[in-house]
């Protein structure tokens, strides 16, 4: 685990934040004591929350790399948060070893920990920008000279856009990415819901996160559906109609196997802009 004589500048190691009660959820290590007391009182609440988490990480994967099965070549990776198993450079340089991979988040440990995982030969790098506001990350000299946004790029934003309430718009957000991005680009795109949870359980998961920086504003089925308006959906798996669906369902090749509860937490759909 990181020392808390190791805080990068611009850490509060005392509030735990959305992306360290993560990582050490999927059992990283660049977590401070506060991310992990948080993350036990969340596990505690909802026990479904860690396989819920490798079903979205499974997700982000396959979408990768299902993009670049498609030619895409270009990479945003909106809201990355901290290195992980199966990076999205990882996943989509087994496909195309040239593809170009942006990660960009606001939090400055992002940076401090991505840099040194990043590929040596120029086919990466980390923004650090409020992702919040678009222009703000396409005007980025990091991204623009990855990023030729005249060509269709994959835009990944996973477990992401429930940080946003609903009075920000989050919908607006979402669309704003894809219009800035050339048609024939794709959105992939994952959020928590709480359709499938019990009243008590997400009562008692909202305590438990209670001190954490950003909170989560779980949604329904139909309002994620709302984040692909505009775009065209693919099907998830082979006989699938269109439509967005469970995390671990994505791109599974065990469609029975990968139905777990804790996938059910999350919905998510990838989808092309015509």
């Amino acid at each position: 685990m990181i020392e808390i004589s190791d805080v990068p500048p611009g850490v509060d190691p005392d509030r735990p934040s959305p992306i360290r009660v993560c990582d050490y959820l999927l059992g990283g290590r660049n977590n401070f004591p506060a991310d992990r007391e948080a993350a036990e009182r969340l596990k505690a609440a909802v026990p479904d929350i860690v396989d819920a988490l490798w079903a979205n990480r499974g997700f982000h994967g396959r979408a990768a790399m299902w993009l670049a099965d498609r030619g895409i070549r270009q990479f945003i990776d909106i809201g990355s948060g901290l290195p992980s198993q199966n990076n999205t450079h990882d996943a989509v340089h087994r496909v195309a070893p040239a593809a170009r991979v942006v990660y960009v988040d606001h939090d400055p440990m992002v940076a401090a920990r991505c840099r040194p995982l990043l590929a040596g030969d120029g086919t990466t790098a980390v923004v650090t920008a409020d992702w919040r506001d678009p222009d703000a990350v396409f005007n980025d000299p990091g991204l623009r000279r990855l990023i030729d946004l005249t060509k269709p790029a994959g835009v990944l934003m996973t477990t992401l856009i429930h940080f946003v309430a609903d009075q920000a718009d989050p919908w607006a957000l979402v669309a704003r990415y894809m219009a800035a991005v050339a048609p024939g680009s794709y959105l992939a795109l994952s959020h928590g819901t709480g359709d499938r949870i019990p009243p008590s359980m997400l009562e008692a998961g909202r305590q438990a996160g209670a001190k954490v920086t950003e909170k989560a504003h779980l949604r329904s089925k139909a309002d994620v559906e709302r984040f692909f308006d505009g775009l065209e959906l693919v099907p998830p798996y082979p006989g699938a109609d269109p439509v967005v669906t469970y995390a671990g369902l994505w791109g599974a090749e065990d469609i029975e196997l990968a139905d777990t509860e804790g996938s059910r937490g999350i919905y998510c759909g990838v989808a092309r802009r015509p």
